[in-house]
């Protein structure tokens, strides 16, 4: 073949391109689909189970003793000696210390010889008034008879009528020596100090040796408490305070021991806030204005017979509302729209979604019962990929076949 001509191409040739370039363009569609078709929405969902549920106001609370007295000194003087100590239990009655007596004996001695010598002082009078009644007599024969003067008959009434109102007025001064004689026997009696209940000594303010000074007001020596039983002071937000009432049931944890619950039954919420102790927190919080928070006292008792608990311990308290026993629960979180007493909640049934109206009931803000509307085991969505920002997606999936 001469200069010019070509050589035509082999049917091999032509099949062989052909198949590749169909190839090519088979894999162009299917990179178009991939990267062009919608992503599948996948669903986070949690199933509708049957469990214990409770809803409670919950507080922070403060352990004190269900009764405590400050046992006092009334009368000055040394504390000679002190029979108990920190963590001592005693019995009523039983003496726990004793100031030197010597002062209250001294007084209490000069009490009694101020009441003899009243006493020898009226038998005194008493004689004199004998007496003065006999020669009172004697003026009056006298002057019956016209034998003695008016003025002598007068006089002598007069002696003996005075006499009477000295007695008079001695038998009040016995009176009040009396009882200053009664007064510092007490007294005397008050420096022998003894247990006025059943209790613990929680705390010992007076040492022995220690001078007491009681002038106005009784010096606290030791304190005692009834620990068999211990009351909790739980601080309740305002919020939550009205929509507790007395006789709910409670419960508390310790900060030490979470898993160990102790039961009581509400008995009474202060009327006053607790910031209400200062005047100046008190009319800040009457202040319309005032952010600062209120809170009211819960106050119940429990038992501690063992000595368990301890006077100023934490608690985590729980004051039941509410509670339903394995009651069908869904998490708070799968809850849409909310009309007329129901919720809207999306069911997954296969790869596909309904709405539903469910109707529910208590919640202990994680989960919510579900009173109508649900069966045991279906699934609710509580979230799914739609949610995910479009950008993270792309960046995902990196850039579409064949670019550089």
């Amino acid at each position: 073949m001469g200069a010019g001509s070509f050589e035509p191409m082999s049917s091999k040739k032509v099949i062989a391109a052909a198949v590749a370039l169909l190839a090519l363009t088979g894999a162009g569609v299917a990179a178009a689909k991939v990267w062009l078709a919608k992503p599948k929405t996948t669903y986070v969902t949690a199933e509708a189970v049957k469990t214990d549920l409770e809803e409670s106001v919950l507080a922070t609370g403060t352990l004190k003793a269900y009764k405590t007295v400050a046992v006092g000194a009334q009368v000055s003087g040394q504390l000679k000696t002190l029979h108990v100590a920190l963590g001592d239990l005693v019995k009523k009655g039983q003496l726990l210390a004793e100031i030197d007596p010597v002062l209250q004996e001294n007084t209490l001695k000069d009490a009694e010889a101020q009441v003899d010598n009243l006493r020898a002082q009226k038998r005194s009078k008493e004689a004199m008034l004998k007496q003065y009644r006999l020669s009172f007599q004697r003026q009056q024969e006298m002057a019956a008879k016209d034998a003695a003067s008016r003025a002598d008959l007068e006089s002598a009434q007069a002696q003996m009528e005075s006499t009477r109102y000295d007695i008079a007025s001695l038998d009040a001064q016995i009176k009040k020596a009396v009882i200053a004689v009664d007064t510092a026997r007490a007294n005397l009696g008050y420096t022998r100090i003894t247990a006025p209940m059943d209790g613990v000594v929680i705390s010992i303010d007076t040492e022995q040796g220690q001078t007491v000074v009681s002038t106005q007001s009784a010096t606290t020596i030791l304190t005692l408490a009834d620990l068999d039983t211990m009351t909790i002071k739980a601080k309740v937000s305002e919020a939550d305070v009205t929509r507790i009432r007395p006789g709910l049931p409670t419960y508390f944890t310790l900060l030490g021991d979470s898993d160990h619950r102790y039961y009581g039954t509400l008995r009474a919420i202060e009327p006053g806030p607790v910031s209400s102790s200062t005047s100046s927190t008190a009319s800040s919080s009457s202040t319309s204005g005032s952010s600062s928070a209120i809170y009211y006292y819960a106050l119940f008792e429990v038992p501690n017979r063992d000595h368990r608990l301890r006077v100023s311990m934490t608690a985590q308290v729980a004051v039941v509302l509410n509670q339903a026993r394995q009651a069908l629960c869904i998490p708070l979180s799968a809850l849409g729209d909310k009309k007329d007493g129901r919720c809207t909640v999306k069911v997954l049934k296969g790869e596909s979604v309904e709405r539903r109206s469910i109707r529910t009931g208590i919640t202990d803000n994680v989960q919510i019962q579900v009173v109508e509307g649900l069966a045991p085991g279906e699934k609710v969505v509580v979230g799914d990929s739609s949610m995910v920002p479009a950008t993270t997606t792309s960046q995902q999936m990196g850039p579409p076949p064949g670019r550089h």
